[in-house]
């Protein structure tokens, strides 16, 4: 709890005030990656904060309660918010784009009342879904695989018709000038029945908060634009057989690489992988010494300061939407390979949609259920990454000005500027309405 009380004293004097819950113990249940009983059993501690806020607003000048905005994992504390008599608002920090498949989805779902049309298009190598909401057929395979999975797709569907009838508003974490027709599509589409969307970023964290001087110290010595970095985000690694492919595509390609190598969990445990002890033991025999000069295996990744480092040239990323928009945001070039939730949607709407990323593969799949799906081959890789090193120079134009544009959008007067703007003049107005 060190790092959220040190977060509650940086808003002191401040118009942002924290209220600190009691940590509770992980449920069982929650060990497999479903994240809504440990809420449930937070709404007691919710609704009793919040009764003793309202309680406290005694004068007329102390801020009222004029409503919940909620997490996209968070939406049982609707409920909440309703003994409050206050309206909900959804913060969802996924893309655009993956909404929209949430909704089409769950409609298909309602209509067919079972699960069978997504598992048809996952399991068919050449079915694919066309809804307004994109530009291009969205293939079975890249369909994310929580929609096959009872449980969780039940769970999603649940979701997404609460975010319909019991939603004022969605926030997302994302801007006009990425995913306008989406928006677009999503806001006058006939059949839409969505809340109003106020896209209002990138929200990111750009602070440096961890110093890696060896690291940084490594990127200075290299030449500007020529380095590739491999980082899978915070669940992402591989298994012994694949980190040997990746070696040797790395090898082939002979580019400059800084690689975030991380050690497995136990199978069918939903935790954080972790770094290895000695990564001699998962490489193939005569890779360090030859790629010595030219590469650097890290565990851990402080990936922001590497991304924001002049001689970083290309990113090969699992495509999680956080890491999408830290690379658009940098104007670092992406070479898709994603591994498990929204990731494949994410890496297709980048290559395919936008064009502002080129793919290693956009249907590997990995998690905590499932083996990986597919070998990835060292000549695939290096193909990926020849892509953008070797042949990347208009994508890296186009990806460049994506940068200045999204880093545009949220200053004074920018397009997620004026969409947070108008947000809060639409809570004032719910609230004063005295609207649910």
């Amino acid at each position: 709890m060190d790092h959220i009380q040190q977060l509650s004293a940086s808003f002191v004097g401040k118009s942002i005030h924290l209220i600190l819950l009691p940590e509770l113990p992980l449920p069982q249940e929650c060990q497999n990656g479903m994240p809504q009983l440990l809420i449930e059993i937070y709404k007691p501690h919710v609704r009793e904060a919040m009764a003793n806020q309202v309680n406290s607003q005694t004068s007329p000048d102390f801020p009222q309660l004029v409503g919940f905005v909620l997490d996209m994992f968070c939406m049982t504390m609707v409920d909440v918010a309703k003994e409050f008599k206050v309206p909900c608002y959804l913060f969802y920090t996924s893309s655009a784009a993956f909404l929209a498949l949430n909704f089409h989805l769950q409609e298909l779902y309602d209509q067919n009342n079972s699960n069978r049309v997504v598992e048809q298009l996952k399991n068919s190598e050449s079915e694919s879904l066309t809804i307004p909401s994109f530009v291009n057929p969205i293939p079975g395979k890249v369909i994310p695989s929580i929609f096959v999975y009872n449980d969780m797709a039940v769970w999603l569907y649940e979701n997404t018709r609460k975010f319909r009838s019991e939603i004022k508003g969605i926030l997302i974490n994302t801007c006009a000038e990425i995913e306008s027709h989406v928006v677009n599509m999503m806001s006058s589409g006939p059949s839409s029945q969505v809340p109003s969307l106020y896209c209002v970023g990138p929200i990111l964290n750009l602070e440096n908060t961890v110093n890696r001087v060896n690291i940084l110290k490594w990127l200075d010595d290299q030449p500007q634009a020529s380095v590739i970095f491999l980082c899978f985000g915070s669940m992402g690694s591989f298994d012994e057989e694949q980190v040997k492919e990746i070696a040797q595509g790395l090898e082939r390609s002979g580019v400059h690489f800084l690689w975030s190598l991380r050690q497995p969990p136990p199978k069918g445990k939903w935790v954080a992988p972790s770094d290895y002890a000695d990564i001699k033991d998962v490489l193939p025999e005569r890779f360090l010494d030859p790629t010595a000069n030219v590469g650097k295996i890290i565990g851990w990744a402080p990936q922001v300061e590497i991304l924001a480092h002049p001689s970083i040239g290309g990113f090969v990323s699992h495509c999680g939407w956080n890491s999408t928009l830290e690379s658009l945001w940098y104007g670092v070039p992406m070479v898709a390979w994603p591994m498990y939730a929204e990731q494949q949607l994410n890496a297709f709407q980048m290559v395919v949609e936008l064009g502002l990323a080129v793919e290693i593969t956009l249907d590997y799949q990995k998690d905590y259920r499932l083996e990986r799906s597919k070998l990835v081959t060292a000549e695939e890789i290096e193909s990926g990454i020849r892509k953008v090193m070797d042949d990347g120079d208009e994508i890296r134009k186009q990806v460049k000005a994506e940068s200045e544009e999204v880093r545009k959008a949220v200053m004074e007067g920018g397009s997620s500027y004026i969409s947070l703007v108008h947000f809060i003049n639409d809570v004032l107005v719910n609230s004063s309405n005295g609207k649910e």
